[in-house]
């Protein structure tokens, strides 16, 4: 086997379009630190696979689980008789993304530095997927949601199914998409990055391959097909690893409410200046088309904060021209400094709001876009008040790609 073979081949184009995955057979329980086994192992001849393991909680991510992940991960790359790596999750998710209700909990008691430590270990891990030697491949079979994106999307692999279901909701809880989606979501086609950042909007398996977010797609019925094909494998080409998993791919085409038949208005609307902007052309659209993905845009855009969807705008704009390492600094940022209720209660009031006494009756503040001063969204990406304090990733030894 050769060992890092042509590592341009492993980071592949976000907008590479190919065609299928699989599931789970023998699990092995890790039997260290991590609690409840929220993170699990498949072994097979040459290949590990990481399985979340939360099933209950839709596999959301916790610290523990971050720093479990990138120990594996880099014992998997520094092994030479592992050809390529895979993730999966338990149940009916991938990863629904990080346990904003644990979150939630310990800011109310006061523990914002076990909140840092999360953001910063979930980001350390996406930096590690970003940059893998291997070829990486997750299967996305269920909810994949915010920071479910994050520790796949990076990878070389992304198979989508009948039963993914995507999307980053982050401004309906007062928070904005992190994760690295700064990143992913601004490199995609035109302003579709705006439009799922500012609307939560979600996408079907078919969708994700269509706009580049997946790389394979293949029926869940399938999948333990695949993953027996892959088991057999001996190898780190992912040209052979991106044959195989096509060799169970499905021809889909996207149906009349498809995301790709609202480019051009999508374009038109999320391409403008401002979120006020965007909202009265939705407006003007949503009369004259009476296109009821408008209306539901409209609504969207309507539920959720006011100064998410002002820093989800900037946000989404900047990630355009930076690298992978820039944006998970700058999104560690935004991220503490969004937990911060000297600055904003959103996020514990969007937490609160949703997921916690599911009044879906959030008060937000400020209450109303025209009230969101200019210097409290540049305060979000200001930096850390010390160097110590800002995230520090490894960019002299792992060199992004992507």
């Amino acid at each position: 086997m050769q060992r890092f073979k042509v590592l341009a081949q492993v980071r592949r184009s976000l907008s590479t379009i190919r065609c299928p995955l699989f599931t789970t057979t023998r699990l092995v329980s890790t039997h260290d630190e991590q609690p409840h086994n929220e993170v699990l192992i498949e072994g097979k001849a040459s290949t590990r696979a990481a399985i979340l393991n939360r099933p209950s909680n839709l596999n959301a991510l916790t610290t523990n689980m971050a720093i479990r992940l990138k120990k594996l991960y880099e014992s998997w790359e520094d092994n030479p008789d592992i050809g390529f790596v895979m993730m999966k999750g338990s149940g009916r998710a991938f990863c629904a993304g990080g346990d904003v209700v644990a979150l939630y909990q310990l800011l109310n008691e006061g523990k914002v530095e076990v909140c840092k430590d999360f953001f910063r270990n979930l980001y350390m891990f996406i930096y590690t997927l970003g940059t893998y030697l291997k070829p990486h491949v997750a299967i996305l079979d269920g909810v994949t949601m915010g920071g479910g994106a994050g520790v796949s999307i990076p990878g070389t692999f992304r198979v989508a199914t009948d039963k993914t279901m995507f999307s980053t909701p982050e401004i309906h809880i007062g928070f904005h998409p992190d994760a690295g989606a700064s990143f992913y979501l601004s490199h995609l086609t035109g302003h579709i990055g705006e439009y799922l950042a500012l609307t939560g909007e979600r996408l079907n398996g078919i969708d994700m391959l269509a706009v580049g977010l997946a790389t394979h797609y293949t029926m869940s019925a399938r999948l333990d097909w695949v993953d027996e094909r892959l088991a057999k494998l001996i190898t780190d080409d992912p040209s052979t690893i991106d044959t195989s998993l096509s060799t169970y791919g499905d021809i889909v085409y996207p149906d009349k409410n498809s995301i790709v038949n609202r480019l051009e208005v999508i374009d038109k609307c999320f391409g403008l200046e401002s979120v006020e902007e965007i909202l009265d052309a939705l407006e003007t659209e949503a009369a004259r088309s009476k296109q009821e993905w408008c209306t539901v845009a409209l609504k969207k855009l309507k539920e959720a904060s006011p100064l998410s969807l002002k820093v989800a705008l900037r946000w989404v704009r900047e990630g355009r021209f930076q690298t992978l390492d820039e944006c998970l600094v700058r999104e560690y940022r935004m991220s503490l400094h969004g937990i911060s209720k000297p600055l904003s209660h959103d996020f514990l009031e969007g937490v609160r709001a949703r997921l916690v006494n599911k009044d879906f009756t959030p008060k937000w503040d400020p209450p109303t876009l025209d009230k969101v001063p200019e210097d409290m969204v540049d305060h979000y990406f200001s930096p850390l008040g010390d160097l110590d304090s800002e995230l520090k990733l490894p960019t002299h030894l792992r060199e992004a790609f992507i």
